[in-house]
């Protein structure tokens, strides 16, 4: 996927906006602050594409990319930030719960998690619905720049154990600021948009 065309398709506020149509759709989701639009801003080649925004929590809809006419880039809305009110984490939940009860169109999760941390209960939620859909997941340990080397194999582990992931699914150690590893994600991104 050398993406030369990305367009912004719409913003899905409920089920019945949802996009299917036999396109591959590559989802990313993450609490908010984590760098998911930056993540996929560095995947597309892009500095502002997707919103990359100093207070946490602005993304509340389901944003479609459509690359290349080949696949979609699917960005979830952030979630865990305090500030939120009830009631939008209370609309978070139920777009959630939506998007993920019609798994089918999810072609591969991409889960941003922050390396230097371990996992919130969120995360934890957010990753037992992927695993539910039994669709390829990856998890991003974003932001490993960050971390010293020889604290990086203790924090993969910390992520893998918090999030009850099973051995075949990857933790990809990751850096949007560095690039680091986006050759590797391309490399999964491509052969699932290509399937």
């Amino acid at each position: 996927m050398n993406i030369h065309n990305v367009e912004f398709i719409k913003s899905a506020a409920a089920s019945r906006e949802f996009i299917i149509d036999g396109l591959p759709q590559i989802v990313f989701s993450g609490k908010s602050n984590v760098g998911k639009s930056s993540v996929i801003n560095k995947l597309l080649n892009r500095k502002n594409f997707a919103r990359v925004s100093n207070t946490p929590g602005k993304t509340v809809h389901v944003n479609y990319f459509c690359i290349d006419n080949i696949a979609y880039f699917v960005d979830l809305p952030g979630y865990g930030y305090a500030k939120v009110s009830k009631t939008e984490k209370g609309r978070w939940a139920v777009l959630m719960e939506s998007f993920f009860s019609t798994a089918d169109h999810i072609s591969l999760g991409v889960m941003i998690v922050d390396s230097r941390h371990k996992p919130t209960a969120d995360d934890v939620t957010m990753a037992n619905w992927f695993m539910a859909t039994n669709c390829p997941l990856i998890v991003l340990a974003n932001k490993i720049d960050k971390v010293k080397k020889s604290e990086i194999s203790k924090n993969l582990l910390q992520i893998r154990e918090t999030l009850n992931l099973p051995d075949e699914i990857e933790i990809l150690p990751f850096s949007a600021e560095k690039g680091t590893n986006k050759e590797i994600l391309l490399e999964m991104v491509t052969a699932i948009a290509h399937q």
